[in-house]
């Protein structure tokens, strides 16, 4: 080190110790992801705890916040994956566990809770319809995670989920547990009666099972384009359904899963009118459209 003031002895020490102190630091820099890549994992892991919240929930016979648990899953599943993508944070991993998340939230949460709502009394025979209902979730999904490393598809199925998409799963499967909480709400033991009974709750986990691993082209809503004519009864009636929400969400809930199920003929429609057009303009093959959770 060079000395230009020419002081020597004790007070050079102390100037070299002034100038090591007054030295700019370096941060320490540490490896490994940066935060913003591990969000959306985070926020998968925090649905997952809600699925597991929702069985204990149910477990205490606490029925109501099972079913707003399992909702609240649902909502961080359509969070994560496009948290995913804004962050520019996607990854095998991520998608291996919204997966496995996806299962316990909307496989084996909804089959369990229904299970001890009414099947129950029906002992081991009950547990049955249960059963089948997280078994074509776990085919369902594991088809999905089959279909990331497929081949391209042709432009138009990219609107449109093969079979129906695990979040809309549970909450068809959970529309005896919505009834029967309206009808616990207003009162009315002859619809409680209904919403409880055993082959209503067989007949919907097995009916919404076999939606779930079954071909039918269902709308996805990512890239949906509405027609200018329909945009304003698009609003209205949004505006209604979540006025509906605020007032009696069971029923509004309730309502929403009828409402899905009578646009699934409208899907189809809609896709076999798409591959039709695809293939008189391009001469495309029919394929099913690709697979989405």
């Amino acid at each position: 080190m060079t000395n230009p003031l020419g002081i020597k002895g004790p007070g050079l020490q102390q100037v070299r110790r002034l100038r090591y102190r007054l030295r700019p630091r370096r941060r320490p820099r540490f490896s490994g992801q940066s935060f913003n890549r591990v969000v959306p994992n985070l926020l998968t892991m925090v649905g997952l705890c809600s699925g597991l919240t929702a069985i204990r929930f149910a477990l205490e016979n606490r029925f109501g916040e099972a079913a707003v648990a399992i909702l609240l899953s649902a909502c961080i599943d359509g969070l994560d994956g496009r948290l995913a993508r804004l962050l520019k944070a996607t990854s095998r991993f991520g998608a291996e566990f919204d997966s496995l998340a996806d299962f316990l939230c909307f496989g084996i949460a909804p089959g369990l809770v229904l299970y001890l709502w009414s099947l129950q009394s029906l002992g081991g025979f009950g547990f049955v319809p249960s059963l089948m209902f997280a078994v074509c979730m776990a085919l369902r999904l594991a088809r999905f995670n089959a279909s990331i490393d497929s081949g391209p598809h042709p432009a138009y199925t990219y609107n449109f989920f093969t079979g129906v998409p695990a979040p809309a799963g549970a909450g068809l499967a959970l529309f005896p547990l919505f009834l029967g909480l309206e009808a616990q709400a207003v009162h009315a033991d002859w619809l409680l009666t209904i919403a409880r009974s055993n082959i209503m709750n067989a007949g919907v986990l097995i009916g919404t099972a076999v939606l779930l691993v079954s071909t039918l082209p269902v709308w996805s809503f990512k890239n949906f384009k509405v027609p200018s004519s329909y945009v304003l009864l698009l609003l209205l009636g949004t505006g209604l359904f979540v006025a509906l929400l605020v007032a009696d969400p069971w029923a509004a809930l309730a309502a929403g899963g009828v409402i899905y199920l009578g646009m699934l003929p409208f899907s189809r429609r809609s896709f076999h009118r798409l591959r039709e057009a695809a293939e008189g303009a391009h001469g495309e093959t029919g394929a099913p459209p690709p697979d989405a959770a």
